[in-house]
Order: structure tokens, then C-alpha cells, then sequence
């Protein structure tokens, strides 16, 4: 699944090619990109309207239009935008066609991305704060502000701030030094801290490489992202850890495959049930 470092590559480089670009049509082939609205709702909302700004929140891609219409994108496992697509590319379920005769395509083979519309900023801001927490990028991620929301939860940390998938959950909690099974309510002040300077670090590292593309992300031109090349813990079970030289393994934790150096990141201990 595309995950920030993914979005935020395609926004960095879609942002140039739209911005102040009007939208003349939005063609909705599949109509469960946009439900609960049909098709024809939301391409009455967008077309002709100018793109004032392309924005990323979490792992939606927020299309700011003229007179606060918001479309949020969100591309879930398989999607891409590809930028002047050849013919003939397959699994295309949106088509953006713009002012100056270029075309945006939303093309997703398991049909899971989404299409949504805001209108307003109260609208949208309400919109983002039912689904997504911390964004990382911004001045939110700090030690206290991960802490907060984690006293007494088992669940994992990561799941508190936005954007942060398997990949960056793996390679933040490996820079961090923190097993995926100790839970969120049990660490120190010091390893909040150290989680959230290493989740920045891990989708920063992702973002400079362009992203991950493990299975179906592309760059709007259809180029792959590089950052699969760059794990530090990530997909590497097998294989010696890069720090200590043991083995990395992978294990299930809240659901989940996850990737660990148990020499590095120290299983947590059983406390002892009281009699």
C-alpha cells in the first residue's frame, strides 16, 4: 500500500503540472470511487474549477480548488496517478482532463482508492480529523504528543500518527530500538521521544528515495520508487542485521507481519500475573 513517503512523492511531483491548471472534465468510469456520491455529483463539483493548491495529508492527496471545493484522494493498496498515461493502460478508473490538454489517470487493478469531496474547510478539516492522527510532517510529532494518546494501550504505537504503514512502522521502531510487541502504554518518556524523531527520519529517508514500490506505486511518469533498496529492517527476514549481524525474523504483531532484530530491539519481558 502506497504509504506517506509515497503520497508525498506524488504530490512533489504532480504539484508543478496542476497547480493553477483548470479541471475541464472529470470522467468517473467506476462508481464506487466516489460513493456514497455518483459520478455526476462530484464531476459537477470539480469541472471548471481552477487547482489552487495540491496538498497532502496523511496518506490523502488533497486537490484544493477554487471556491474551497476539496477532493481528497487516497490511492489504498493499489493505486496510481499517471501522468499522460499511454493508450491502452490498463485498469484506468478516473480520467482528469486538464486546461491545457494533458490527462491525469487514477488507474487501481483491486479497485480500492477513493474519491472524496469536502466542501469547505470546516468540511475538511472534519473530515481529516475522524480518520488520521499526528501528522508527522508538520511540528505535531513530538515525544509528549505520541504519548498522550498511548497510556495504558496495548495497541502499537505507530497507529497514532498519520501515514505510518507496515514498511515505516518497521524501519521507525527498528532506528528507535523498539520491539513491535512491547505495547504503546509501556514506554519511557526517552523511547517516545526517540520513536518520534525515528518515525520523521524513516518517512524522510522514504521521501528522498522516491518512495518504496514493492508492488504496484509508480511516479506519475510511471517510474518506480528506489527506497525498497534502502531498508534497514523492512523484508529483510533471513538475512544479518545491518547494526548487530543477527539474524532479522518476522513475526505477527497486533495483526500484522512485522520485521525485528531481537538483538537490537529487545523482546519486552511477561510481567508475572498476581496470585
Amino acid at each position: 500500500m502506497p504509504e506517506l513517503p509515497e503520497v508525498e512523492t506524488i504530490r512533489r511531483r504532480l504539484a508543478p503540472l496542476v497547480e493553477g491548471r483548470t479541471v475541464d472534465a472529470l470522467e468517473i468510469a467506476d462508481p464506487r470511487w466516489c460513493l456514497p456520491l455518483a459520478p455526476h455529483e462530484l464531476a459537477e463539483a470539480v469541472d471548471g474549477r481552477r487547482v489552487q493548491r495540491l496538498a497532502r495529508r496523511g496518506k490523502y492527496l488533497e486537490w484544493e480548488l477554487e471556491d474551497e471545493v476539496f477532493l481528497l484522494l487516497h490511492l489504498r493498496m493499489t493505486g496510481t496517478l499517471l501522468y499522460d498515461p499511454a493508450p491502452g493502460t490498463p485498469y484506468g478508473r478516473v480520467r482528469f482532463a486538464l486546461d491545457d490538454g494533458h490527462e491525469l489517470w487514477f488507474c487501481d487493478p483491486r479497485r480500492f482508492g477513493t474519491g472524496e469531496l469536502a466542501l469547505g474547510r470546516e468540511a475538511r478539516d472534519a473530515f481529516y480529523a475522524a480518520r488520521l492522527g499526528l501528522e508527522p510532517l508538520s511540528g505535531e510529532l513530538t515525544g509528549p504528543a505520541l504519548r498522550a494518546p498511548a497510556g495504558g494501550q496495548r495497541a502499537p504505537i505507530t497507529r497514532h500518527v498519520a501515514g505510518v504503514g507496515n514498511i515505516y512502522a518497521d524501519e521507525a521502531l527498528f532506528r528507535a530500538r523498539i520491539h513491535p510487541l512491547r505495547p504503546a502504554g509501556s514506554l519511557r518518556p526517552a523511547q517516545y521521544e526517540a520513536l518520534a524523531e525515528a518515525v520523521k527520519a524513516s518517512l524522510a529517508a522514504g521521501i528522498d528515495a522516491g518512495g518504496a514500490t514493492i508492488d504496484d506505486f509508480r511516479h506519475p511518469d510511471g517510474v518506480q520508487g528506489a527506497f525498497q533498496n534502502e531498508f534497514l529492517i523492512h523484508l529483510r527476514r533471513g538475512e544479518p542485521c545491518l547494526a548487530c549481524g543477527r539474524e532479522v525474523v518476522k513475526m505477527v504483531a497486533a495483526g500484522r507481519g512485522t520485521y525485528v532484530c531481537e538483538g537490537c530491539q529487545p523482546r519486552p519481558r511477561l510481567r508475572r500475573r498476581a496470585a
